[in-house]
């Protein structure tokens, strides 16, 4: 048994744990583990959103042409791509990319096709939504956790190693024991959610900007392997309490500290439904959605469906990462969409005059 905290990223303590020294956690679940020299992150999803259907082949059209600068010089490490129906009727297509240079992904932002297409007015004028929310957290700031130890997803992909058996887990607050950062700071939340540019119930460019100590989940299922009978798990027991606690926090997680939530399907670059789903949402704070997790029912129901099924998995693959990060490391930006879209709903308009 080993701590999630690799030792290279293990300090003095000045915060407790949420569980005693002699904790023993009920079944064995790992972490990532990255190279020593990997400090920082970047997590990039950009959106193409759409509300009608006919629109679909120029927004997988769009979709396409960002996946294609990836092959840019300094293109992130990883990508997957995914789609979903939010609460206002709107279909949107979004790619999630992982970069472990921070200085690798600003050489690619700022390259003329990149910087360029963003810029362009066509963007303004073709009739499609698009959006682009980065956070950068440093390695201190973000966990994972697996049931598997092999092929990790998401920012796994950056942190090929698997550790051993791992402590924390298994107990309410475990997340935030995983993460390096909580052996010295309670990753509070600091300012608000602001709009600098734009004008989200007007349309056209929006900029947000975030505040210190964002959360971003993302919590995924992976039944591509799986057979029958896990299948048949996934679909009849786990998906509808997933669907539901996913639902809730769609519709109500403003009420809890829950800024976005989006309960994603895989697909690949021409829109078909691969046998992957995951779950992204970003909050106010850690704390909060530590709150929402060990208290509402849609959580609890999720939580006790998956102690009940996790040691008998074995082609049915659940994890999930979380993370904080800097204000300074946040980039939220909208193009025609929606006033609901991400960050755009709750973010403070400041008051003209």
């Amino acid at each position: 048994m080993e701590s999630a905290i690799d030792t290279h990223l293990k300090c003095p303590r000045t915060l407790s744990r949420r569980v005693a020294d002699d904790y023993a956690p009920p079944f064995p679940m790992f972490v990532g583990r990255g190279p020593k020299d990997l400090q920082q992150v970047v997590m990039a999803s950009f959106g193409v959103q759409y509300a009608d259907e006919d629109r679909r082949p120029q927004a997988l059209a769009a979709l396409r042409h960002i996946v294609g600068t990836f092959e840019l010089a300094d293109g992130p490490a990883h990508h997957d791509l995914t789609h979903h129906v939010d609460n206002q009727g709107h279909h949107n297509l979004m790619v999630l990319a992982y970069w472990a240079d921070p200085a690798a992904y600003c050489r690619w932002l700022r390259s003329d096709e990149v910087a360029g297409w963003w810029a362009s007015d066509e963007r303004l004028t073709e009739g499609l939504g698009y959006f682009r929310e980065i956070v950068a957290p440093r390695v201190e700031q973000l966990e994972t956790l697996y049931a598997f130890t092999e092929d990790f997803p998401g920012v796994g992909t950056l942190m090929p190693q698997a550790s051993g058996e791992i402590e924390e887990h298994g107990y309410w607050g475990s997340a935030r024991d995983r993460m390096p950062i909580s052996q010295t700071d309670w990753m509070e939340a600091s300012g608000e959610l602001t709009v600098v540019e734009g004008d989200p119930a007007q349309g056209g460019r929006v900029v947000v900007r975030g505040h210190d100590n964002i959360c971003l989940i993302r919590s995924g299922q992976d039944w591509r392997a799986a057979g029958p009978d896990e299948r048949d798990l996934y679909v009849d027991e786990i998906l509808p309490t997933l669907q539901d606690g996913m639902d809730f926090l769609r519709d109500n997680g403003q009420d809890h500290g829950c800024y976005s939530n989006r309960f994603v399907r895989s697909i690949d670059l021409d829109g078909n439904e691969l046998d992957e789903s995951y779950n992204l949402g970003h909050w106010r704070s850690l704390d909060l959605l530590e709150r929402w997790a060990e208290s509402h029912p849609t959580h609890l129901r999720i939580f006790v469906t998956f102690f009940r099924v996790v040691t008998g998995l074995e082609k049915l693959r659940l994890y999930h990462e979380v993370s904080v990060s800097d204000g300074r490391d946040q980039t939220f930006e909208y193009i025609n969409c929606h006033p609901a879209t991400g960050m755009l709903r709750d973010a403070r308009v400041p008051v003209a005059g």
